[in-house]
């Protein structure tokens, strides 16, 4: 799955580079200081709803579009973990959000991830998709933080390890330590490396029917 994703995102970075509606260096919707898109009453795996509003009283939000079936995505759990305990004093909300319709991917099957992994962050998830295609979102997993004004100061991967070892650049985390002294990172946006958002195509209609 690993040599699947990576020629994946090659084709994908030939798509970015020739195209020329591109908002980011990788992203084509949102830009560094684009104003987040809002997400609203999305189930989470703790039964309840949540929404982007529901943060108003943290100084950063990071959020990760992940899933339970994309080895790159479980590479980070660990990390995950680690994030949200070392910022459990500090006004920052980490929030996971998965997008895919697979059966592996689907809401029962991330509450028993949830479960099993016991993860201390929410994990919300939108069959609609519509919230990874407002924030440009291709790839599990794929970064943006965001400010007390929820505007984007970075997005991209966790950090410049994919599989978490060797790292020698931690792009969330400094994005993060950057944004609550109120200044941007001096790394703002990069390549994110996963697997491709299983985006559901919507079979056109032929003349006839």
């Amino acid at each position: 799955m690993r040599d699947i994703a990576v020629k994946s995102i090659t084709t994908m970075l030939l798509l970015l580079a020739v195209s020329t509606l591109n908002a980011g260096e990788y992203n084509e919707v949102l830009d560094i200081g684009d104003t987040a898109p809002q997400w609203k009453d999305l189930p989470g795996v703790d039964g309840k709803k949540h929404s982007l509003k529901d943060l108003k009283d943290k100084d950063v939000v990071v959020v990760v579009f992940t899933c339970n079936s994309c080895p790159y995505a479980n590479d980070i759990e660990k990390r995950l973990d680690e994030f949200v305990k070392k910022h459990k004093d500090d006004k920052v909300a980490l929030v996971a959000i998965n997008v895919n319709k697979v059966e592996e991917d689907q809401f029962p099957a991330m509450k028993k991830r949830a479960k099993d992994k016991k993860y201390k962050y929410p994990y919300l998830y939108d069959e609609t998709q519509q919230i990874a295609k407002d924030y440009g979102a291709l790839f599990t997993p794929e970064f943006f933080v965001l400010d007390k004004k929820r505007k984007v100061v970075y997005m991209g991967s966790m950090d410049d390890s994919p599989d978490g070892k060797k790292i020698k650049k931690r792009h969330v985390e400094d994005a993060v330590t950057a944004s609550l002294k109120g200044g941007n990172p001096k790394v703002e946006e990069t390549i994110a490396i996963g697997c491709l958002i299983r985006f559901e195509r919507k079979r056109r209609r032929r003349k006839s029917e």
